[in-house]
Formats: C-alpha cells, structure tokens, sequence
C-alpha cells in the first residue's frame, strides 16, 4: 500500500458499556466503569477501541433504540464522563470509536414524538407512514428482524408506521434530505468531542423501496427458520441503492476532520456487494464489517477460505479500489466462537490458534471484550432473559444475552469485580475461573498470549498491511501468503482436532502454536514462517 492511515490492518476492541465495568454499584456498566479499565485495553496493543451505543435511550434494546443522538444516558454517566474518557484513551494511544444508529430511532425520541401528532407537521415525514390496505391490514408484506409484521397501527395519524426491528424503534425515513442533515449533525456533535471514528448500525437497513413494494419469498433452502422475516427476500425492504449517496455525504464530514475510521455493519444475504459499494473508492467509508464468521457454527478452512477469496484488494469493474475489510469472530449479537467451534477438551487450544488465524488476516480484526479471556457463551435461563428477540422467539433463536454477560476482572471479588451492586446479568463460575486477576497471574493464559500475538500482528508489516495469495484449503488444513513488498510469511493451520502433516517451507518460524513443528500441524497447531 502506498498509503496508511491508522486504522488500515488496526485490531479495534469493542465495549459492551452495561457488561464492562461498573463504577456506581447499580448493577450496570458505565463510562467512567470503561475508563476505569482503559489500561487493560491498551495493555493489548489494540490501537482503537468500539463502544457500543450509549445514548439517551428507553433500552427496549438496550441502547440501539436512540432518544437523543447528542447526550448520554444516565445509566452510563455525562457528557462529562464521556470527554473524560476520551482524554484517557487518547493518552494511552486508543482511538475511540462510537456506535451510530441510522435506520431507526427510539419512539420515544423527540422527532419521532412530533411525527407521529400529524400528517402535516415539519417531521411529518422524517420516519416512514402509510395507510392501510383497504381491509385495514398493513400497507405490505415487510416483516421485522424481532417477529411480526413491520408496521405497527398509530391512531394519531391513522395511519402504520414501520420498523425494521421492534415496535418501540420506528424506521427513519432517511431518503429525506432534511433527515440525513440531523443525522449529520449528530456526527458533528461527537467529532467535535473527539471521537475518532464511526460504526454504522445496520446501515443497509437506513433506506427502503420508496414504492413501498412487497418482498419476494425465500426459495425454500431446508434450513430452520425461526421467524416469518426468514421466509423474504429483503429486495425492497432494504438495502437501497442511494445508501451510497448518504454515505458519501457520511464520509465528507468525517474528511472534515481528518483521518476518521468509519465502518458499516452490512448483514443478511448478498451482504459482500452492498460492502464493497459501500467502501469503493476514496469518498466513502473505510471499512465493512463481515458477518462470515460471526454465526457460523463450524470453523473450516472452507469457510476461511470462501470469506477472504471475496475480497482481493483490486479495483472492481466500475475503476474504483475495493474497500478494506473488518473481521469478527464475536460480538455483542454473536455467541462466543471458542464455544460454537470447539469441545471442552480443546477449547484452550482451540482459543490460542484461533486468535493467530484472526491477527492473520488481511484487513481490520475487532475483538469483542473477554475474548482475550477465551470466555465461554453462558445459558441464560428463560426467566432470566433480558433480550427482546431471544424472548419473542424463544427457544429457537439463541440468546443474544449470553455473550453479553460482565465482565470478569477479579474472580476474588464480589461479583468478580464488575459491580458491587446485583449485576443485570449472571456471571457464570466458568467465566469467573478465567477473570482478569488469574489470568494476569499465569504467563501461559489466553490473556498473555493474545497480547504476544496482537504484538506479532503490529509488527510485522505482511500480516497488517499485506496481500493475501496462495490460498490452499482441505477438510482440516488451510495455508495462506501474507506480502508486501520483500517481505513474505507464509501461515498455516490446522482446524481440526487431530494432528496433521505438514511440509513446511524453508524459513524462519516467527510463530509455532501448540506444539506445532516443521513437519506436524497438531490438533489445532499452526505455524508462521517467514520465507525468502
């Protein structure tokens, strides 16, 4: 690359604010909790760091429903406590990035308060109206990612108003000019505080077939589906072709102030085009984050390969550079990878390789907090349930609240130190057993190595800012090439729990992980080396 900015090959640590720490005692986590705990971050070697929403908001999904773009809410702390915050991650070198919520707004935000008292008001049309069918049935068959229809009856207007998601997080009509002017000014709000950069929520969801045109039916695919949105095709519904005109109108604010990271969340099928129109060329974002690994429930080289071969780096067929990818294998949605992909027995193993096989690949790699723990999914029982999807369409659809279970950081402690108060959700023994404090004690935890490998990755030019060719991929076994320019290392895995051969090249071997040698890939071994 002939150009690098901060945040190309960056490995960017995302925040869950109510799971990470809790400074005040009522149970849920906070900025000046996040503050707190910065220098565990930044012991990482991470450059940035992702906090999801902590705005004004009812938390009918805990934050993604917005009420105010431009103040915190009070269960996380101040506009003051967030400045706070920023001036110690910038002194500890992190960038921050924020969470941005496009699609939708809370109901009980004030725009929407006021669109919904009439059709004639000055946000009459900032969210998106229509009446009924004849038969007072709503005006399409659009269904909601939660369950049910996407409409919802007002009375007020008499007419349906329509969400994506739940009831209480109306859709934004975000073709309107005067929309996407209040939405960036939100930007502006943030940038002026520091923020360093942008992920954009659901960014394919933010605009719609104005004409209101019916979805098409799924082909049938023999897979479960758990709710009636998995029956469409999301041809009209979403994914709009003037997204890209509203992003560049997002990254033309963002070049105001410098080198700002922007990132869409781009998910559901035919996600990889919409990120690449998303990211082409050099006006609009930086980056698209993959869902490919985030829900999958095997790891193969198949799936590896299939996922990286989708982006080359070159110029697409309208002249423009291809975009720069992000890589997750777990998030705040998503369920801890180490217990999707691997058994008890191997699980340690499994956790150590899998956090070299995601310093390896070309592109930006986030971290979800506690994966440098290797903590495990936790069962939260029904009556326990705080997720809105995983209690409307229970028990088909896994609990998204386990994965958002606090953080453990002293497995002495009340609580293990998240909180002195009742943690809004369980902490399980297992993850406790691997809290900050013993892991800190012993130089062979997960936590000890996912620092030596985030430092590998920051070092080696080829593994952050490098191509990627060669790629070879069996049942168990997948190799790959990182380059630029004299540099070369080549890497290679075994995905499977039992030992593989392996004829290695000539090199210098930057990196053997468990027991790995020149010629035997263990269960879940792997090898970089560097060739000539």
């Amino acid at each position: 690359m002939t150009k690098s900015e901060w945040w190309h090959g960056a490995s960017i640590y995302q925040i869950y604010p109510r799971s990470f720490a809790d400074s005040n005692g009522d149970g849920v986590g906070d900025l000046a909790g996040i503050t707190a705990h910065l220098d565990h971050v930044a012991s990482l070697g991470v450059e940035a760091i992702w906090i999801s929403p902590f705005f004004t908001s009812p938390m009918a999904d805990f934050g993604y429903d917005v009420a105010d773009y431009c103040d915190v809410d009070p269960i996380f702390g101040t506009l003051g406590d967030f400045d706070a915050l920023v001036e110690k991650a910038h002194g500890l070198g992190l960038k921050v990035t924020i969470d941005m919520v496009f699609a939708h707004t809370s109901d009980q935000h004030a725009w929407f308060e006021q669109s919904r008292q009439s059709r004639q008001n000055v946000r009459a049309d900032w969210y998106v109206w229509a009446d009924p069918k004849p038969d007072g049935s709503p005006p399409n068959n659009w269904q909601s990612v939660f369950g049910g229809p996407a409409w919802t009856w007002d009375a007020r207007r008499q007419q349906y108003y329509m969400h994506q998601f739940l009831k209480e997080q109306p859709q934004l009509n975000a073709h309107h000019p005067a929309v996407q002017a209040a939405l960036l000014d939100a930007l502006r709000f943030w940038l002026e505080r520091g923020v360093d950069g942008f992920r954009l929520d659901a960014l394919n969801h933010s605009m719609f077939d104005p004409a209101l045109t019916d979805n098409l039916p799924a082909p049938e695919d023999g897979k479960l589906r758990t709710r009636p949105f998995d029956y469409q095709l999301k041809v009209n519904s979403q994914n709009h072709p003037d997204v890209t005109q509203f992003i560049e109108r997002i990254a033309g604010v963002c070049a105001d102030y410098g080198a700002i990271f922007t990132v869409a969340e781009v998910g559901g099928d035919g996600a990889v085009p919409l990120m690449k129109a998303y990211t082409a060329g050099e006006h609009r974002l930086s980056s698209a984050y993959s869902f490919d690994f985030l829900y999958a429930p095997q790891l193969t080289s198949d799936l590896v390969a299939h996922a990286l071969g989708q982006w080359s780096g070159k110029k697409g067929e309208d002249g423009l550079s291809e975009g720069w990818p992000s890589w997750a294998f777990e998030n705040h949605d998503a369920p801890r990878h180490v217990s999707r992909w691997a058994d008890d027995e191997h699980r340690a193993a499994f956790a150590r390789m899998s956090a070299v096989l995601l310093a390896c690949l070309r592109g930006n790699i986030f971290l979800y907090q506690g994966q440098e723990l290797a903590l495990e999914q936790d069962e939260i029982p029904f009556h326990l349930l705080k997720d809105p999807e995983a209690i409307a369409n229970w028990p088909l659809t896994l609990s998204r609240d386990g994965v958002r279970t606090p953080m453990p950081w002293d497995s002495h402690a009340f609580h293990a130190g998240f909180t002195s108060g009742e943690p809004w959700l369980p902490l399980s023994p297992t993850n406790i057993a691997k809290a900050v404090d013993v892991q800190e004690a012993d130089p062979e935890s997960q936590l000890h190595w996912m620092r030596k490998v985030i430092a590998l990755r920051a070092s080696q030019p080829a593994l952050r800012l490098g191509a990627m060719d060669h790629m070879t991929s069996d049942e168990a076994l997948l190799c790959f090439t990182r380059h630029v320019r004299h540099e070369k290392i080549v890497c290679a895995f075994n995905l499977s729990n039992g030992p593989r051969d392996y004829d290695a090249p000539e090199g210098e071997v930057l990196l053997a992980v468990n027991g790995a040698t020149t010629g035997l890939l263990p269960a879940y071994g792997a090898l970089l080396i560097r060739t000539a």
